[in-house]
């Protein structure tokens, strides 16, 4: 990470620290009471699983752990799943794996919304318990991760799984003691292996993620693991935007993107007026032509705004003013390129939500935000 990159966000990142961030180090806690009271009943849960997935952000390998958990979720069987793979650059994640694996953790790059990834990542899951008990006639998983790692659609997908293998399967009650002498909890999940019977539970466990500092905090903001409201869309973008400038990001676009970049348009069969407010056509509906080229057209109208801002600067990158100075040339910039009219904080507002739908929709190309710690040197 760059200093200037370093320095603004120690700075507070344009008054990060007013949101409860505290700069000054330390734990910083805001979570509210019932993800405290979460966190209390996943620890008791965690101790009746035979296995855990911790689902992990790809693009945020690190940053999306909850480090409070790892030595109770390192005392069991587990595996990290590295999901929305599809969105994490893939010149990096062979590093990431790399890095796991010298730690004697095992993990598994995956995308949930894929039938035959999940799949592959159950498979594992089955060969590590075989392998390694052979006398437990029944064994539970347990699906856990911050907010917004794709838990659920993890769970979806293993249900559907699940239904084909073992079609006329009932939802598993197995009675456990409970926290409490005397209490017992019902237990439900989906059978996924025979000899020995696997489950895996049908809630995933939502764990608080750790904030040792602002800018991991800003990573977890940025992919999506804590609510826009709490740090605010405007800082948010902010911080991607320092972020793809010390990195040189539009560059690289420029050079990957040539021809698009120098100006070359796909003209659209028809002009349509798209709300970006969601990127993702529904499910149903196929994207048509005219809007997977407006999406195109808006891509590049983005990058390039981001090139030319980026190539006309002639401050220094190491210097946090200088750097405060392009990223606020770069939002008058964006809201050209995105044609927002202008009108004052609520023009801020619509550029920071629609550039960042970009971001998270995997548009300007995929990213990891962390960097692979040196502690375990790669060869």
């Amino acid at each position: 990470m760059g200093l200037g990159l370093k320095k603004l966000v120690k700075k507070g990142m344009m008054g990060l620290g007013e949101m409860g961030f505290n700069a000054g180090g330390g734990a910083i806690n805001w979570f509210p009471g019932h993800m405290a009271a979460a966190t209390r009943a996943i620890r008791d849960r965690l101790k009746l699983a035979d296995f855990v997935i911790e689902v992990r952000d790809a693009r945020i390998p690190l940053s999306s752990s909850n480090q409070d958990l790892q030595p109770q979720l390192r005392s069991k069987r587990s595996l990290i799943a590295l999901n929305k793979k599809d969105l994490a650059n893939p010149n990096i994640m062979h590093k990431w794996t790399r890095y796991f694996e010298s730690s004697n953790q095992d993990c598994l790059p995956m995308n949930a919304h894929s039938k035959s990834s999940v799949s592959k990542l159950l498979e594992l899951v089955e060969y590590k318990l075989k392998e390694a008990i052979s006398r437990e006639p029944t064994l539970l998983v347990m699906v856990v991760g911050v907010p917004n790692v794709g838990k659920s659609a993890l769970i979806n997908n293993i249900h559907r799984i699940a239904s084909s293998r073992f079609p006329v399967q009932g939802k598993m009650k197995r009675a456990t003691v409970g926290p409490l002498p005397g209490v017992t909890q019902d237990i439900a999940g989906f059978k996924i292996a025979h000899q020995p019977s696997i489950y895996v539970l049908d809630t995933p466990g939502v764990l608080v993620p750790s904030i040792p500092d602002i800018e991991t905090g800003l990573k977890l903001a940025l992919a999506g693991s804590i609510k826009d409201s709490v740090v605010g869309e405007d800082r948010i973008a902010q911080y991607l935007l320092a972020v793809l400038n010390t990195r040189g990001t539009p560059f690289h676009w420029k050079n990957s993107n040539n021809r698009r970049m120098e100006g070359i348009q796909y003209e659209a069969e028809e002009k349509v007026d798209y709300s970006l407010k969601n990127l993702r056509p529904s499910r149903r509906k196929l994207p048509t032509k005219s809007h997977v080229l407006y999406i195109e057209d808006l891509v590049t109208e983005v990058q390039r705004a981001l090139y030319s801002t980026l190539s006309e600067f002639n401050g220094n990158m190491e210097d946090e003013s200088d750097l405060e100075v392009l990223i606020e040339q770069q939002f008058e910039a964006l809201q050209k390129a995105l044609k927002i009219p202008n009108k004052g904080s609520e023009a801020r507002l619509m550029v920071s939500k629609k550039f960042l739908t970009l971001f998270r929709t995997g548009k300007l190309g995929p990213f990891i935000l962390d960097d692979v710690p040196e502690a375990n040197p790669l060869s």
